[in-house]
């Protein structure tokens, strides 16, 4: 029989790839909305980093590798780079995670925003290295702003819909109850 942690953490690693899919499905649609709108948020790093603040041990690094590489591969991106991005800032996150527990929101977002701040300075130098032609700063200003600005409300998704809290120190994984 199965306990009931290792069933809860794979119920929820299958629900981000399903939202995954859904995701990586839905920006692939050949909808042309327009050459001067706004860039859209990524939906899939704000619900991840979510997550790993919240419950690391939903989301290992195999599964995030995983799914922002294919991701990278079905939107024509540079193949690893932003993965490596995600990869890398999930786990600077991650091993913050104990601290930020016990922290406000407030502190958890200032985290995350500069998080993806780094993530795209660090994307945009390795591709500057490398001779890689990039977007505009411009839009990828606005990106970032518009990933930045989605991160509450994917936050909000996570507690609310999907029922992913913070654990409290003491707090039990299983049961959810005070030792």
């Amino acid at each position: 029989m199965i306990d009931r942690l290792t069933l809860s953490r794979w119920f929820y690693r299958l629900v981000l790839v399903a939202l995954a899919v859904a995701i990586l499905f839905a920006r692939l649609l050949p909808l042309d909305l327009g050459a001067g709108r706004l860039p859209g948020p990524d939906l899939l790093l704000v619900l991840t980093f979510a997550w790993v603040v919240r419950r690391p041990d939903y989301v290992p690094l195999w599964l995030i590798g995983l799914l922002f590489f294919l991701t990278d591969m079905m939107l024509l991106n540079t193949p690893g780079l932003w993965t490596l991005m995600v990869v890398i800032g999930t786990e600077f996150l991650r091993g913050r995670e104990g601290s930020l527990r016990e922290q406000s929101f407030l502190v958890e977002f200032g985290m995350v925003a500069g998080t993806f701040v780094l993530m795209m300075l660090g994307q945009r130098l390795l591709m500057s290295v490398f001779l890689v032609d990039q977007v505009s700063l411009g839009r990828a200003i606005l990106y970032l702003l518009a990933t930045i600005a989605a991160y509450p409300l994917a936050a909000a998704v996570t507690v609310y819909v999907f029922g992913i809290k913070k654990l409290q120190p003491g707090e039990d994984e299983i049961s959810g109850h005070y030792a």
